[in-house]
């Protein structure tokens, strides 16, 4: 009996910490990475993580202090820095680590509505008007929101490795690839990977109908081409519910979604926030 016991206090302590394992995103110090630095130990956070000017989450794993710091797309290789902003009012220090190289893939695209390749003056105009809006949403800041870093995929599917790619539409060069496309029916629910608050939903001249998530501390998460948005700003959204369904709005060469996910401002690539993978 006593034996039994043992093996099921053993297996519980084994259960417990592959959870507590699974809170952090996996580490990548390449430009759309992430880097993990340890902060040593303590009761309470020793401070605040800031990168390119912009915080970044401080999160307690296994007894130790870590912060997440997003890397982005076009993030030089070589020697970067990031600032721990110490709360008890001493000095900053430097949080100094090393981004690696990567080569990512090319990706050529054919588009059916011009205007998505080369947009018109008024596009242009509608074009920076939704960039402020995308700017503030991926930049919002929840210091008191505690993130969930481990999250599962908004949509069962096949997902495509475009993370990253130079992408050419229609033979012409635009920027890399900043999310992860999920391939599903037009209609398939979209579910919230992660507990967080709608900071923002519109429909957007390339990203069409689109659902911004905050999850605390610099994570956010974006949701794009949407048939149907079924959430609005300020909503409260638990792990698991509806945000929409997918479609093909915005610019697409069909019906998918469009993932992303921002820490301190930093498109980074999801499949490093997947859990069990």
């Amino acid at each position: 009996m006593n034996c039994l016991r043992d093996l099921v206090l053993v297996l519980l302590c084994l259960l417990s910490l592959a959870a507590n394992a699974g809170d952090l995103p996996r580490e990548s110090r390449v430009p759309g990475g992430v880097a993990l630095i340890d902060l040593g130990p303590g009761e309470s956070a020793p401070g605040r993580a800031v990168f390119n000017g912009h915080f970044a989450p401080v999160v307690h794993h296994e007894g130790r202090w870590v912060a997440v710091i997003g890397i982005p797309l076009d993030a030089k290789p070589g020697p970067a820095d990031a600032t721990l902003e110490r709360t008890d009012g001493t000095e900053g220090e430097s949080l100094e680590f090393e981004i690696a190289t990567k080569q990512y893939a090319e990706q050529h695209l054919q588009v059916q509505n011009e205007r998505h390749v080369n947009p018109s003056r008024a596009d242009l105009e509608r074009i920076e008007a939704e960039t402020v809006r995308i700017d503030n949403a991926l930049g919002y800041f929840d210091e008191q929101r505690e993130p969930e870093l481990a999250m599962n995929a908004p949509v069962p599917g096949r997902r495509s490795s475009s993370f990253g790619m130079r992408r050419f539409f229609n033979g012409e060069a635009r920027r890399p690839h900043s999310g992860m496309d999920l391939a599903a029916p037009a209609g398939t629910p979209i579910r919230n990977p992660a507990a967080g608050r709608v900071v923002e939903t519109g429909n957007f001249f390339f990203n069409g109908n689109t659902v911004f998530v905050d999850h605390g501390q610099g994570v956010v998460t974006m949701y794009c081409h949407l048939s149907r948005i079924d959430v609005m700003p300020g909503d409260e959204v638990a792990e698991g519910d509806i945000l929409g369904l997918v479609g093909a709005t915005g610019r697409v060469t069909g019906a998918h979604l469009h993932w992303g996910v921002s820490v301190n401002r930093a498109l980074v690539d999801p499949a490093l926030f997947m859990s069990g993978n």
